[in-house]
């Protein structure tokens, strides 16, 4: 069950949204506390931060809404012992809500934690439609060996045999397991342990929720963590200003029959990059690439991205394809188009250029 402590010291304001916040509290005999005494056995703590999302979700009348605070949403949850818990809520929120603001602030309070030097770890629990977005952001800043986890359900918490709890019981202990130090930030859903990068969701309802082309980094049974791989990770980037709110990135998917309508509105509509998600190998109809080039002649980044589930993008094609768009100036990336997205929204939030931008995403995306 959950063992995390809350005491009326130490208020700490969380992420503040429009109208209202959240207060969390440390944990007394925390390791970061004055009155922690020394020759007691410091236990592996582990913060839990609370965002809303099915895991957090009940029934109303009309719909299912994330209702549930950070300690509804631990009632119920087995961690096995010698693993001490603390909880805050951040937000609550359908992930299908959650913007880059949002999400900025998901990375802010990850790195204040992750600066306490009484912190094992770190769990974020989340709304499914967007945590590969999320997980991408915090992979991107992570720079500490300690892990940071996301989680959620895919059931809400007043259905009889909802995963939530046994996905939150699975994630604090990935969390609070040396080793998963060193991988970056993980996933962890039905009992599998993913790398962010590459994850996404791969089933609507299905409780094994997520995959990764790059397969899994571990298996979560009984509690009991095996991590088989270490993730390849990039050179973290600089945590982001506000600025990372306001930027706006679009995606534009090809089609048969499509042509250079939406992503000619896209830069219209003032996005400074733009991902494309091609057919196939990185694929577009005919008359796309002239657009590509217009763009990019405007300063537009355009990332090249694809539909499919798995593989890389590959500039082959001619007459309109992939070799094509890249010859335009196209970037071709390696991440689903969620996450390069979130790469792309990242570097331009910054003070790079276009072109500095375009060299940095094949390393980044």
């Amino acid at each position: 069950m959950f063992h995390g402590v809350y005491t009326n010291d130490w208020p700490k304001r969380l992420c503040k949204r429009p109208g209202w916040c959240f207060i969390g509290r440390e944990p007394a005999g925390s390791r970061s506390s004055p009155h922690y005494g020394t020759g007691f056995l410091q236990l592996p703590h582990v913060v839990v931060l609370t965002t809303g999302g099915t895991i957090s979700s009940r029934s109303t009348p009309d719909a299912v809404v994330a209702v549930d605070d950070a300690t509804a949403v631990l009632a119920g949850v087995e961690t096995g012992d010698g693993i001490t818990i603390e909880a805050h809520d951040l937000l609550r929120v359908g992930s299908y809500r959650m913007s880059l603001a949002d999400m900025r602030c998901v990375a802010d309070e990850v790195a204040r934690t992750a600066a306490r030097a009484d912190v094992d770890g770190v769990v974020i629990t989340h709304g499914t439609d967007t945590l590969e977005e999320t997980a991408m952001l915090l992979d991107l800043l992570h720079a500490d060996d300690r892990p940071v986890v996301l989680t959620g359900a895919q059931r809400a918490a007043d259905i009889p045999d909802t995963d939530g709890p046994r996905n939150l019981g699975d994630a604090v202990a990935v969390a609070a397991d040396p080793a998963a130090r060193g991988h970056g930030v993980l996933v962890v859903f039905a009992g599998s342990v993913f790398a962010a990068r590459g994850v996404r969701k791969a089933h609507t309802v299905d409780l094994a929720a997520f995959g990764n082309p790059a397969g899994t980094a571990g298996v979560v049974h009984s509690r009991r963590v095996t991590m088989h791989s270490v993730p390849a990770r990039p050179p973290v980037l600089s945590h982001p200003g506000a600025a990372f709110g306001a930027v706006r990135v679009d995606i534009v998917a090809a089609y048969p029959g499509g042509d250079d309508t939406l992503l000619r509105a896209a830069a219209r509509a003032g996005a400074r990059g733009i991902v494309l998600a091609g057919m196939g190998i990185g694929n577009a109809p005919p008359g796309v690439a002239d657009a590509v080039a217009d763009l990019v002649a405007d300063g537009v980044v355009v990332a090249l991205a694809t539909r499919v589930a798995a593989g890389p993008v590959l500039p082959v094609y001619g007459a309109g394809g992939g070799s094509d768009l890249v010859a335009a100036g196209a970037v071709a990336v390696g991440l689903p188009a969620s996450q390069a997205r979130i790469v792309l929204a990242l570097l331009l939030s910054g003070d790079r250029s276009p072109a500095a931008v375009r060299a940095a995403l094949p390393t980044y995306a």
